[in-house]
């Protein structure tokens, strides 16, 4: 059975997002695929996020994110935001700092930040629900996904 599974889940297909986030003077940014909508109004969107992320002890302390939809064209971003090294993320690329304090990347289809207002534990991965504060649409374009990258995040160590 567990070889079926990971072949189901390696199957799934997700956008693939970047997520920001800022506590005091640390910036960071991350790839997001276990992204989703959960609710219209308000405008709520869950991100599930493992707890030995850098991130995930930026979103714990400042409470907030910032989800970047990114073009198919955009591919060459996720290098960038899986490297270690958080200051070098940001370095020779536009962003300016958003309504909630987190990175806003000046180049992709659109942003959303949010106000975490709850954090659930149900496995190995925290979903933060984030409640949308501030959005920005900066236009059309086809939006990067796990079938662009040919591959899935399947969350197993």
């Amino acid at each position: 059975m567990e070889e079926a599974l990971l072949k189901n889940m390696a199957h799934m297909t997700y956008g693939i997002y970047v997520l920001t986030t800022r506590f005091e003077h640390t910036v960071n940014g991350m790839i997001a695929s276990w992204v989703s909508q959960v609710s219209y109004n308000p405008p709520l969107f869950t991100v599930a996020i493992h707890p030995n992320r850098y991130s995930h002890e930026l979103l714990e302390k400042s409470g907030y994110f910032a989800l970047h939809i990114l073009s198919r064209k955009q591919k060459d971003l996720l290098a960038r935001f899986k490297g270690p090294v958080a200051g070098d993320k940001f370095a020779s690329i536009a962003w300016i700092d958003g309504v909630t304090g987190c990175p806003i990347l000046a180049d992709c289809i659109g942003c959303m930040e949010c106000r975490i207002v709850q954090s659930l534990a149900p496995g190995n991965h925290t979903l933060f629900v984030g409640e949308v504060v501030n959005a920005v649409f900066n236009g059309e374009r086809a939006p990067l996904c796990t079938l662009d990258y040919e591959g899935c995040y399947i969350g197993k160590a």
